[in-house]
């Protein structure tokens, strides 16, 4: 019997350590650092993503509760020639120090001179050698860099993301894929799974919510963005699915616009996400 009962303790023991960490966007989760970590302590989440600027407010209080600040949005555009890094980047950067948070990089624009019009690809060229730069400023500071694609901008493909994380190839850079953009950008009909088997050595986080499946493309964020558990688009398959193809890091809940009381919201997530990672 005490046999059984160590077997059925070292069996649970086993479930929770290969259970993915699940962490809640603060599109999401919208209260103030004290009050969001006791709400995300309470209803089961890892942790917070959120923003370089309240970094440290949010770390200190998510550490009290034994949880994680694990990345801060930003968006950065870059300019063609510019030999300094935008000074709100950098500020990013000092912002993360010291909350082992990960800068989430959106690339909205790459600009070039006036009348000096290049196909999009080359835009690679001039992103490289800033993320290089920016890597050489946040390693000093203990501040990871992940590449985060977004709908509408330079970087809103995760190809591009992924494309662009090789050349840079540091281990200090990784990506993201989102699901919503993903929906938004490429489509429901098409598997995201080979690239994301490509990118697994660089993936970082995956962010989830809730979707509508069909012609996504034409889809608005009131359908592409919802409640997990909500929607028609089958999450739990595609969890299972890059579980299965290796992905081992966190996954983030994407909230934005999504007219509920906040934790209200956070708790439907959070059973929407415990009946898809089973």
């Amino acid at each position: 019997m005490r046999s059984l009962l160590v077997y059925l303790c070292t069996l649970g023991a086993l479930t929770a350590a290969d259970r993915p960490a699940f962490f809640a966007m603060d599109t999401a989760a919208k209260q103030a650092p004290a009050e969001c970590a006791e709400v995300l302590a309470e209803l089961g989440y890892a942790g917070l993503g959120g923003r370089p600027s309240t970094a440290k407010a949010h770390a200190a209080a998510l550490q009290a509760k034994g949880l994680v600040f694990f990345n801060g949005y930003q968006v950065a555009n870059f300019a063609y020639g510019e030999a300094q890094l935008p000074a709100d980047l950098t500020q990013a950067v000092d912002d993360l120090a010291g909350t082992r948070g990960t800068l989430w990089l959106a690339i909205n624009k790459v600009q070039f001179p006036a009348g000096m019009k290049m196909p999009p690809e080359y835009g690679d060229t001039v992103v490289v050698p800033q993320l290089r730069q920016l890597i050489a400023y946040a390693n000093p500071k203990g501040v990871k860099v992940s590449l985060y694609p977004h709908a509408g901008f330079w970087a809103a493909q995760f190809e591009t993301c992924a494309r662009v994380a090789a050349k840079v190839d540091s281990p200090s850079l990784g990506v993201t894929f989102n699901l919503c953009h993903w929906l938004k950008v490429e489509g429901s009909e098409r598997d995201p799974l080979p690239l994301i088997k490509d990118a697994l050595p660089r993936l970082n986080f995956i962010t989830i919510n809730g979707a509508d499946a069909g012609d996504t493309q034409k889809l608005g964020w009131d359908k592409l963005i919802q409640p997990l558990g909500c929607g028609t688009y089958d999450v739990g398959a595609f969890v299972s699915k890059v579980r299965a193809a290796g992905y081992r890091g966190p996954f983030g809940f994407q909230g934005y616009g999504i007219k509920m009381e906040p934790k209200e919201l956070l708790r439907e997530t959070m059973e929407g996400w415990k009946k898809a990672v089973k």
